[in-house]
């Protein structure tokens, strides 16, 4: 499954507190074990908050005796935790009703809320995988972490029941995990730990983790999937940023430096007439801009970036900056450039399809458009630099003229047609 598709790998280092949230005690473990083991190795502080005892794993079994299990699970998961060196992990219980976590979504998003506040990352199961609780999990979980949190899920029993090829695994937002041979066998350990799971039930019914499913979890690699926001990101956290330093993005570093270098040089005409920037920040490539334009319209959400963008371009002839969000930012005037820089991958698809729309009707006939973004995927954004530039190339009103590629940032130029 993952051969055929080469996901990048995981970068555990990137993240320093991560919760992580399982269904079920022993859902991290199948799911996810290399992943925890990959990021306690560099470095996190992981928090594991379990919203089941996993009491209702055989559903014939009576109230007292599901209550015994769920003690028992609980034993389980302490003891798997300890054979993948992973005791020292906080554990959080939230005692939701197993096999009903579709009915309690609210409570459920209300009791995660406290416990991811702090985090920069989270793992929950991912919200296609086929259990209702884990769909009900990676749902919440998406929905009570914040903003500045980076979202991951990761997959259970879609290694058994979901074909590689079926449209609704998101390949490309994977990443993996691989899992040398300690690693590997450590989680062999810990499923053994799960006697509960692997042996035949108190009921006397099959093992649910039954010899089929055990072959998949006995795997070479740990598969995540990147979970991106729905809505844009919210102008306050932009905002926030502003307030906490008077500098957010580093404007006089090397690759702010460089990125600014390569929009210049990578602009196909000495001068341009009318070019509209949005998202300008405190206006350092506004004002290079408008060095090859008559006049440049820019503006930014923020009003505090946007006064500190016109105080840099008051000495720069034809720059007005104004306080705009998208795409209402976007000027009637006839543009012949606009440029996109680490601005769209930031909104919703509405959105973004609502400032594609406007932006192309303002633009004349041989217009250029140069869009620009990190590589990386700020956690506030609902997609990536290479979506992003995919979705402006297979515009037909677009003709795609420069491509540049290097370790750190995506640029396109593309031409009205």
């Amino acid at each position: 499954m993952i051969e055929k598709h080469g996901p990048a790998p995981f970068d555990a280092s990137a993240h320093g507190h991560v919760v992580v949230v399982a269904a079920h005690p022993d859902d991290e473990t199948l799911g996810a074990g290399g992943a925890l083991r990959a990021l306690h190795r560099a470095g996190a502080v992981i928090t594991l908050v379990v919203a089941t005892d996993g009491e209702a794993a055989y559903p014939e079994l009576g109230e007292v005796a599901r209550r015994e299990l769920g003690v028992v699970r609980r034993a389980e998961l302490a003891a798997a935790l300890q054979v993948q060196a992973l005791g020292e992990i906080t554990v959080q219980w939230l005692g939701l009703p197993d096999s009903a976590l579709d009915a309690h979504g609210d409570e459920l998003r209300e009791l995660l809320g406290p416990v991811l506040a702090d985090a920069d990352a989270y793992l929950a199961p991912w919200p296609d995988d086929p259990h209702p609780d884990h769909r009900a999990v990676g749902l919440a979980a998406a929905a009570a972490a914040p903003v500045s949190a980076h979202g991951w899920s990761y997959p259970i029993w879609t290694w058994a029941w979901t074909d590689p090829a079926d449209p609704s695994v998101p390949w490309e937002r994977a990443r993996v995990v691989p899992l040398d041979e300690a690693a590997r066998t450590a989680r062999r350990r810990a499923v053994r730990c799960f006697a509960s799971q692997v042996e035949p039930g108190p009921d006397g019914s099959p093992p649910v983790l039954a010899a089929g499913m055990l072959d998949h979890v006995d795997r070479d690699t740990d598969l995540l999937f990147r979970e991106p926001r729905i809505e844009s990101a919210p102008i306050e956290r932009f905002a926030a940023l502003y307030a906490e330093g008077n500098d957010p993005w580093h404007a006089d570093s090397w690759y702010e430096r460089r990125k600014r270098s390569v929009v210049l040089a990578s602009l196909p005409r000495d001068r341009y007439r009318l070019a509209f920037e949005p998202g300008c920040g405190t206006g350092e490539l506004t004002v290079e801009i408008a060095g090859r334009c008559d006049q440049v319209l820019a503006s930014d959400p923020v009003p505090a970036a946007a006064e500190r963008a016109r105080q840099l371009c008051r000495p720069a002839k034809g720059v007005q900056v104004t306080s705009a969000a998208l795409p209402e930012a976007v000027p009637a005037q006839a543009l012949d450039l606009a440029v996109f820089s680490e601005v769209l991958y930031y909104l919703d698809d509405s959105t973004l399809a609502a400032t594609v729309d406007r932006t192309l009707v303002a633009l004349e006939p041989g217009a250029d458009i140069v869009v620009v973004h990190w590589r990386g995927w700020p956690p506030e954004a609902p997609r990536d630099a290479g979506a992003t530039h995919r979705l402006l190339s297979a515009r037909p009103e677009l003709d795609v003229l420069v491509e540049h590629t290097d370790e750190e940032f995506l640029l396109h130029v593309l031409r009205r047609r």
